[in-house]
């Protein structure tokens, strides 16, 4: 009888072509699925399914995915399993053996994005594939007004690429954080909420780097509610400062 894992993972998104498996490329999934399959020694394919996707370049601290494993394993003993083949972009954190309702893409209510932006006038050498960068002044307080108009329930037309295809651009952010790092010269952003559109934390990122440049009014995010234009966003952040920090379930 199958045991369905539960898996929690940390990947470093530099050298991936982003979660899902795609023909000839390096991939989250295609890399895991290798590893599984391999441990299973069966003819019958394991396809593991994640909590959703991430693009290339984006990080995760916290990706979670389940798969149903045809041998009886203890959880631990999948979790070094699996890390004993892994690459070393890419670790197990957790493993446990849950129900077979599980499922993590369909029953999570609620993932969090981290976002860090690195300051100075040049990209440094080390940070440049995680994080963001911003030359430019920013006045963090400004910011920080804007924060509360990113929560609450609203239409994000105006914050998601073209190659969506939900039917609805409708979601709950319950909490929506920016800090300095003052330490590394970093700007950190969180996001927590009910589910995120295509590129919807990029670009969010970007308009809240702008009104903290001056560039847009410090309320700009309750217009572009109301226009759902996405050109009017303009910018998307790049894809090396976003982790998918946590997702959650009941």
């Amino acid at each position: 009888m199958s045991q369905r894992f539960k898996i929690t993972l940390a990947y470093d998104g530099t050298n991936f072509a982003g979660f899902q498996a795609q023909p000839n490329q390096r991939t989250v999934q295609s890399v895991l699925e290798k590893a599984v399959n391999k441990m299973s020694k069966l003819d019958d394919y394991i396809t593991v399914h994640g909590s959703g996707r991430t693009d290339s370049g984006v990080h995760a601290l916290g990706q979670v995915v389940h798969f149903d494993f045809p041998h009886e394993m203890s959880a631990n003993g999948m979790l070094r399993g699996l890390n004993s083949m892994l690459p070393l972009d890419c670790e197990v954190k957790a493993c446990e053996i849950v129900d077979k309702d599980f499922h993590s893409r369909f029953t999570t209510h609620g993932k969090r994005y981290m976002y860090r932006v690195a300051r100075g006038e040049f990209v440094n050498p080390f940070k440049r594939n995680y994080t963001g960068h911003y030359k430019f002044k920013l006045d963090v307080e400004r910011i920080k007004q804007a924060m509360p108009d990113v929560e609450g329930t609203h239409d994000y037309s105006s914050f998601v690429a073209s190659g969506s295809h939900v039917k609805s651009h409708v979601r709950t952010i319950y909490e929506a954080t920016v800090r300095e790092d003052k330490e590394n010269d970093e700007i950190i952003f969180e996001f927590f909420g009910n589910g995120f559109l295509y590129n919807q934390v990029r670009i969010m990122v970007a308009v809240l780097l702008e009104i903290g440049n001056g560039r847009r009014d410090i309320h700009d995010f309750l217009r572009l509610y109301e226009v759902k234009d996405r050109n009017e966003a303009r910018q998307t952040a790049p894809a090396s400062g976003l982790y998918l920090k946590e997702v959650y379930y009941d």
